[in-house]
């Protein structure tokens, strides 16, 4: 399981949306293809389906777990007890060691 937040002073928050601020689903998207990368040792290269149901503010932190590696891998985001984001990313084959 990893954790993570996106910092309040992040670049895209003020204008998504001014006065409430939530964090915009590529930010979310990219910690966990951040997260595929540094587990897996390659990158996802297809988003194959993502859902979001719950906002998440900034700074709130964000669990998040991921399938078993392979072509697939799947995630899920949560804050707290709410999921918050779930999908599936296409991956290509870990890379020869």
């Amino acid at each position: 399981m990893t954790r993570f937040a996106i910092p309040a002073d992040h670049p895209s928050l003020p204008g998504h949306f001014p006065g409430l601020p939530i964090v915009p689903g590529v930010l979310l998207l990219d910690e966990v293809m951040q997260a595929i990368a540094r587990r897996d040792g390659t990158a996802p290269t297809a988003l194959l389906r993502a859902k979001f149901t719950a906002p998440v503010a900034p700074e709130e932190a964000v669990e998040l777990e991921l399938g078993p590696p392979g072509a697939r891998v799947s995630f899920t985001c949560r804050v707290g007890a709410r999921v918050v984001a779930r999908g599936e990313f296409g991956c290509p084959s870990a890379p020869s060691r």
